[in-house]
C-alpha cells in the first residue's frame, strides 16, 4: 500500500474536505456553503501544493456531478483555485486576523469573478457597464450568505483542525 495514504495527517485532511463537499448536498440558505473554506483550508494545511489543489477539486467535482453544473462553472473553479492560492499565504502564520482577512478577501474574490463570468456570459444583463453594475447589485444579497458562510465553515474547518493537531501532536508532525 502507498505509504502516503497511510499519512493520518493526509488521511484526516482529506476526510475534512469530502466532509466540506457533502455539506454542499444538504439543504442550506443560498450560498451559505463551504466552498471557499475548502479552498483555503486546503491551500493552508496540505504541506504538497498540487496535493492542496487536487483533494480539494476532486472534492468540488464530486460534489458539482450530484449538483450539476451550469454555464460558469468555469468561473466557480477559477475563484476556487485561486483561493487555494490565498490559502498558500496562511500556511506560516495561521493567526485568527490573518484567517479572517483571508475568509473575506475569498468570499469578496468569489463574488467579483462568479458574477463578472454572469454578465460576460450575456442574456441576463446588457453587456456595458450599467449591465455589470446591474449584476454586482443584483447578487449582492446572495454576498452576504457567502460571506457569513465562508466565515463560519473557515472558524469550523480551521478551528477544528487545530483542535485535532493539538489533541493529536503526531497529526501537526506529519507532512500531508
Amino acid at each position: 500500500m502507498n505509504k502516503q495514504f497511510l499519512n493520518p495527517r493526509l488521511f484526516t485532511l482529506s476526510i475534512m474536505v469530502l466532509a466540506a463537499a457533502a455539506l454542499r448536498l444538504v439543504p442550506h440558505y443560498p450560498n451559505f456553503t463551504p466552498v471557499a473554506a475548502m479552498a483555503l483550508f486546503g491551500g493552508a494545511y496540505f504541506s504538497n501544493k498540487k496535493t492542496a489543489f487536487i483533494i480539494p477539486f476532486a472534492a468540488m467535482l464530486l460534489s458539482d456531478l450530484v449538483i450539476g453544473f451550469h454555464s460558469t462553472m468555469w468561473a466557480v473553479y477559477l475563484s476556487f483555485a485561486l483561493i487555494v492560492m490565498i490559502g498558500f499565504l496562511l500556511r506560516n502564520g495561521k493567526k485568527i486576523s490573518s484567517i479572517f482577512l483571508a475568509s473575506v478577501s475569498s468570499s469578496v474574490l468569489f463574488f467579483i469573478v462568479t458574477n463578472f463570468a454572469v454578465w460576460v456570459s450575456g442574456g441576463i444583463y446588457p453587456l456595458t457597464f450599467t449591465g455589470l453594475a446591474e449584476c454586482f447589485a443584483a447578487a449582492i444579497p446572495f454576498f452576504s450568505y457567502t460571506a457569513v458562510g465562508d466565515l463560519f465553515y473557515v472558524g469550523i474547518f480551521f478551528g477544528v483542525f487545530e483542535l485535532v493537531q493539538w489533541k493529536i501532536p503526531a497529526l501537526a508532525e506529519m507532512k500531508a
